[in-house]
């Protein structure tokens, strides 16, 4: 959908870390863009279907959980965004999204500015991430937000990806 052809005008956005209840609008975010730019992978199965153990329980050893952000118009989960610890102060930054509807309007800025303060917060030294050049949108937006283009940093479950960056936070 392109700016300015939203079916309703956007209401006030919350942001805020993810609670008992946000599992199936955390999914259905995500599988809704991921299979409308890709195929939903085996990766992408586990971590939609059980983001309190693949998301905020997981976490390299003795690095605690990962996080979940919850972007909320109202009672209406409309973006998502998650980080999983990798260890040593990083933290990879998954599973993105804004609403279709809501695309266009600057919420994807907000909430990545949420999720960089959050990691921050918790003395995150480091957020790495990868993506698609198909997402030319998101790839800007990082790109804006300090994120520069890396090699792996490890191998991929994923086979869309072909795009990694990452943001120093200290």
């Amino acid at each position: 959908m392109t700016p300015g052809a939203h079916s309703q005008p956007l209401q006030v956005v919350t942001f805020r870390l993810f609670e008992p209840g946000d599992a199936t609008a955390f999914r259905e975010l995500n599988e809704h863009w991921i299979q409308e730019f890709f195929t939903l992978e085996k990766q992408d199965r586990e971590v939609l279907g059980d983001p309190e153990r693949y998301v905020l329980a997981a976490g390299a050893q003795g690095t605690g959980g990962g996080a979940i952000a919850m972007a909320l118009e109202g009672a209406r989960a409309v973006g998502c965004c998650a980080l999983i610890p990798m260890g040593g102060g990083s933290y990879e930054l998954v599973k993105m999204t804004i609403a279709a509807d809501r695309r266009g309007m600057g919420l994807g800025r907000r909430l990545l500015a949420f999720v960089i303060n959050h990691a921050r917060a918790i003395h995150g030294r480091r957020l790495y991430l990868e993506t698609n050049t198909k997402l030319a949108n998101a790839i800007h937006l990082y790109d804006t937000m300090g994120f520069r283009r890396v090699p792996p940093d490890h191998p991929t479950p994923y086979t869309r990806v072909d795009v990694f960056m990452e943001l120093m936070l200290d």
